[in-house]
């Protein structure tokens, strides 16, 4: 943020509501709408244009969303006697907001996003909602998960467009579906736990309420409806009511009936591609199988634009060869990747600034109208979306520019339109490897996650982590992140949560790096000073819970952490329950056997040649024992 304002005087062809706009946008530059300011020429062109020299200053701009840009673009160049750029973006950008997997951003939120990406070019927001908006008529639809009134969604609506952007809604209608479908006054709609019922009447009365509802707080005229990862179609309720049918015909036949409902309402649908492939695939994935079938192809539904998704491949080969496919299946593709929130606590931008700039070479190259990136918020929810920040700003320069332009100016860019610095964002990819470890060659290693939540008993990734220094590497990064925090700045808290989570594992990692090895020693006296350690590390994972809580309080509803709280109580009471035992056995306690941390380890992610995949499911990570099913 600037130290003072600079008053600019506008002059020319302004968009509508500039000045509203400027009251918002303004303070985070340091400029200021007035007339005694320094004069700057507003003109029409084809994208940002800024022109700055001898001759005073220029802005151009085609939608209001350049304007912005090219403003930020003047501020960080206001010191130079002359500057000009001229860019035009090679597709559309947006950003995904996951407002559904546990954390519901406050409406504050999600305008100080809205801020930041009209500063960076950004052109659509996405509204992710798989029930967390409210749908007349249906009580049990977001029912305590602080879902979205029509009145908060038609003020961000208003806020995106003050800003330049247009605001959409994202919503499911067939897959992914669980969290209203478990009630028990919802199940009528369902063919399994998470996939509604096709070609039931009931079902399309439901839906037409779902869109309209999704639909109506928005300008916006397109809707993205869904349909991916819908597991196990006309395989459940569907089948004994209405027999066996193949998943393509079911999905044909639904699509069909949800865009006669779009067209009933105006509205221009989008949705995943993978249920194109899945059936067709040996493994039901996406990725591994041939050209879309002929079945496949015919289960396309004219004017459904369809967007492929893949947060995982690493060359533009890859992304490339994928996009034929889609190619084959007609109609526009979209494209879909990832930023990597969703690895536990922290995000992994290894993974993330690895996989952006070939994915999106490959868009460009195969003429992709529009790329969206998601920043996911799977199992909990655990990483605050301000981390999606840096990779947003990779999406914008990249439209921009047309290419990766390199980390030194992305990391100018993002102190313009964030307001802080990059590096200590991307440097949380050290909570999800140490150094030694290898991930493999899709899914990165997320250490943060497993051994926040690995039992100090039930030691499932012992063999997994085996011989790497974690205790030593997470105390260094406490100090660090602890460093940061306290030098301030727009994301002290940030940060402070952060280093309160480095001295939560640094304790953990100490914990399993020794005891285990202690026991079948029978050492006593060493056990014993572990098990009093506990008690530090106790303390600590109750102040990381009370530091979790504000930044979730700062950025979410209140709604959810009750999922975070119930996580971070299970570790505590359970170091409890190791601390009490291991000191019991180690005072000479026959009747404590510890017969947990005596048996051998199994490798759980180990994988040939040594590399590491991750887990990212708490229950999978806190117990042998399937405890989330």
């Amino acid at each position: 943020m600037s130290k003072h304002t600079d008053i600019l005087r506008f002059r020319g062809e302004l968009p509508e509501r500039f000045a509203g706009a400027m009251l918002e946008l303004g303070p985070l530059l340091g400029f200021a709408a007035g007339e005694g300011g320094t004069a700057v020429e507003v003109f029409r062109a084809a994208g940002p244009v800024v022109e700055k020299g001898p001759e005073g200053i220029r802005l151009g701009w085609d939608k209001p969303i350049h304007l912005y840009r090219a403003l930020s673009l003047l501020r960080e160049n206001w010191e130079k006697d002359t500057y000009q750029v001229s860019e035009r973006p090679c597709f559309e950008t947006g950003v995904m907001f996951d407002v559904s997997r546990n954390a519901v951003l406050r409406v504050g939120t999600i305008q100080r996003l809205l801020r930041s990406m009209a500063l960076m070019g950004m052109d659509v927001g996405m509204m992710y909602t798989e029930d967390t908006y409210e749908v007349p008529e249906e009580p049990y639809f977001g029912y305590q998960r602080g879902k979205y009134s029509m009145e908060e969604l038609r003020r961000l609506d208003d806020y995106a467009d003050l800003l330049g952007i247009e605001l959409m809604p994202c919503i499911q209608t067939l897959g992914h579906l669980g969290q209203v479908l478990h009630w028990p006054a919802m199940r009528k709609y369902a063919d399994n736990g998470e996939v509604l019922l096709a070609d039931s009447e009931e079902t399309y009365a439901l839906l037409r309420r779902m869109i309209a509802a999704a639909a109506a707080p928005y300008r916006s005229k397109r809707i993205h409806i869904g349909m991916d990862e819908a597991h196990g179609v006309g395989l459940g309720a569907h089948l004994r009511k209405f027999g066996y049918e193949s998943p393509h015909a079911i999905i044909h036949r639904h699509l069909l009936r949800v865009k006669e409902l779009t067209d009933e309402l105006g509205l221009r649908p989008m949705m995943w591609s993978d249920m194109y492939f899945r059936p067709d695939s040996p493994s039901n994935g996406y990725y591994d199988g041939g050209d879309p079938t002929p079945e496949a192809i015919a289960s396309v539904a004219p004017g459904v634009d369809i967007m492929y998704w893949d947060y995982y491949h690493n060359t533009e080969e890859e992304y490339t060869a994928m996009l034929d496919k889609h190619h084959k299946l007609g109609g526009t593709t979209l494209f879909a990747g990832g930023v990597w929130t969703w690895c536990g606590p922290a995000p992994d931008y290894d993974k993330a600034l690895r996989i952006t700039a070939p994915a999106l070479r490959a868009c460009k190259k195969a003429g992709v109208p529009f790329v969206l990136a998601t920043a996911w918020g799977d199992n909990g929810a655990e990483a605050s979306f301000l981390t999606a920040l840096p990779g947003m700003q990779m999406y914008a320069e990249f439209a921009y520019a047309g290419e990766d332009c390199g980390m030194e100016r992305l990391e100018e860019r993002y102190r313009t339109c964030c307001g802080g610095e990059m590096g200590p964002i991307l440097g949380l990819s050290r909570f999800n490897t140490v150094p030694g470890m290898r991930s493999t060659a899709t899914s990165p290693v997320n250490a943060c996650k497993f051994m926040l939540y690995q039992d100090p008993m039930v030691q499932l990734f012992a063999k997994d982590t085996e011989g790497f220094a974690m205790a030593d590497h997470f105390a260094a990064l406490a100090e660090e992140y602890t460093a940061i925090a306290e030098a301030g700045g727009e994301f002290a808290g940030l940060m402070g949560f952060y280093a309160r989570l480095a001295r939560v594992l640094a304790g953990k990692c100490r914990w399993h790096e020794n005891i285990a090895a202690a026991v079948a020693r029978e050492d006593r006296k060493a056990a014993g000073e572990l098990a009093a350690s506990l008690q530090t590390v106790e303390e600590e994972t109750e102040l990381l819970r009370q530091a979790w809580r504000a930044l979730w309080k700062e950025t979410n509803k209140p709604h959810g952490f009750e999922v975070i709280d119930g996580r971070l109580g299970a570790v505590r009471a359970r170091l409890e329950s190791a601390r009490t035992r291991v000191s019991a056995w180690a005072a000479g306690d026959e009747s404590e056997g510890l017969e947990e941390l005596r048996e051998t380890p199994l490798p759980f992610m180990l994988r040939e040649g040594g590399v590491l995949s991750g887990c990212f499911n708490f229950g999978s990570c806190a117990s042998a024992c399937p405890i989330d099913q």
